[in-house]
């Protein structure tokens, strides 16, 4: 997208971020008709000015608006995030952000903003076990790798169709649609990611995901977002529950091709995580068995028969 009124400066920044200008235009007589020209341009071209805020198509289809922009109102947090420019923004370690305003309906419609600073990977859990959108910069860090743990991917399991992040710094448009057994994952107003976990077609997916630990039929949890260590920020988070019978666009797309090395890596990947989960297990099954015998109280001696006194 161009800026109508400055079609020579490169991309129109959305959401507050400046255009640059040549030096030859720093003076304010070069910059008045500029500014003429800018006031010629119609309304539409303008963007919204505050983004945690819904369109009336929204309001039409149902959704809540689950950030306000200004405080944690609805959100569990353990203090490691702040508000910074109506967005939330993880600043330290601390914990995931939870939204505790209500549960995430089994069919439904999430769509959210996104930004990310240089390597620095999230994500938005939004189904208990393992559901992740996951939200990274794919460029630097090594997750962006493999297709399957890339942007937008259902990590671990599914992979996007390809990469359509903007560049770090820059909002994303995320979308998360869940219908019966469908999941949907949109980047940027674009379809990436569309499966239906019961069909077998998918089934080395959906076995990878149960493998790491998943199970893609459970329902039920808040929303999360992730604290994994970087600087990420959030916000005009929007939900609506499916109306029963809504058809979904279902158009094909294909998943990214991953290959041979990248999938040797994630199978040594996933290995390592089952070694781990099973040597934890074995580790507390043996402390739950220890306690329970240190608490099992001993058996009592019997008393000894108390010697008669002879007679005299």
């Amino acid at each position: 997208m161009y800026c109508p009124c400055l079609p020579a400066f490169g991309p129109c920044q959305r959401r507050g971020n400046p255009i640059p200008l040549s030096s030859d235009m720093k003076s304010k007589s070069a910059l008045l008709p500029i500014v003429l020209l800018c006031a010629a341009v119609p309304a539409f071209a303008a963007p919204a000015d505050d983004p945690n805020t819904l369109t009336e198509d929204e309001k039409r289809l149902g959704f809540e608006l689950l950030f306000n922009g200004r405080d944690f109102k609805g959100w569990k947090n353990a203090g490691n995030w702040t508000i910074d420019d109506g967005a939330l923004f993880r600043a330290k370690r601390g914990g995931s952000l939870e939204c505790v305003t209500r549960k995430i309906p089994d069919n439904f419609e999430l769509r959210f903003q996104w930004r990310v600073g240089p390597g620095s990977n999230s994500g938005v859990y939004y189904r208990p076990s393992q559901y992740e959108y996951q939200i990274l910069d794919n460029l630097r860090h090594h997750d962006g790798h493999n297709p399957r743990t890339s942007a937008a991917s259902l990590y671990f399991c599914m992979q996007p169709s390809h990469d359509a992040t903007l560049s770090v710094g820059e909002w994303n448009d995320g979308r998360i649609v869940c219908q019966g057994t469908v999941v949907q994952h949109w980047l940027n107003g674009l379809k990436v990611v569309d499966f239906d976990y019961a069909d077998k077609k998918w089934k080395f997916n959906v076995d990878l995901l149960t493998a790491r630990g998943g199970d893609l039929t459970a329902r039920g949890a808040n929303l999360s977002l992730q604290d994994h260590g970087d600087p990420v920020w959030y916000r005009a988070i929007r939900l609506r529950e499916l109306p029963k019978g809504e058809k979904l666009d279902r158009t094909d797309i294909v998943p990214a091709v991953i290959s041979k090395e990248v999938l040797a890596a994630e199978k040594a990947k996933l290995d390592g995580i089952v070694a781990r989960r099973k040597a934890a297990a074995e580790k507390a099954k043996a402390r739950e068995e220890k306690a329970k015998a240190k608490a099992k109280p001993k058996a009592k001696e019997a008393p000894e028969a108390e010697e008669k006194p002879k007679a005299k």
